[in-house]
């Protein structure tokens, strides 16, 4: 996927469910535990639910008993972008879509010491999935 994807706040609302729309436009968050990828196995690729990109591969991903699905890398160099976010009075680093800017999550150097050391801390919401054949 090539360019940036640009819509308007109304064309994204009918495309999104309420809840993706409010994290991955809004920089929402969903609730510890409750989405759809925190304890799923299978393999394939996770894709922004917003423009089909793909944003990690199940084979970076690991349990870091947080609630959120965790990934200790992006499926290529290019797939996210990070932006500072000083929000809620923490310092943290927000992870966005490289393709449309959708709000992914943050990311946190506590991940796995013998692969990368990141978690990337991800919303199920603002995740599809394609299983591998």
């Amino acid at each position: 996927m090539s360019g940036k994807i640009k819509k308007t706040g109304e064309q994204w609302k009918r495309q999104l469910t309420e809840e993706q729309f409010h994290i991955t436009r809004e920089k929402g968050t969903e609730r510890p535990f409750t989405g759809k990828f925190n304890n799923h196995k299978e393999k394939g690729v996770y894709m922004c639910a917003c423009c089909g990109r793909e944003i990690f591969s199940s084979d970076s991903k690991f349990d870091s008993g947080t609630g959120w699905p965790s990934f200790d890398r992006p499926a290529s160099a290019g797939s996210v972008k990070t932006n500072e976010d000083n929000s809620l009075g923490m310092k943290r680093v927000e992870v966005v879509c490289s393709a449309c800017d959708a709000h992914l999550g943050h990311v946190f150097p506590d991940g796995p010491q013998e692969t990368t050391g990141m978690r990337y801390c991800i919303n199920s919401a603002s995740l599809d999935f394609k299983k591998e054949d």
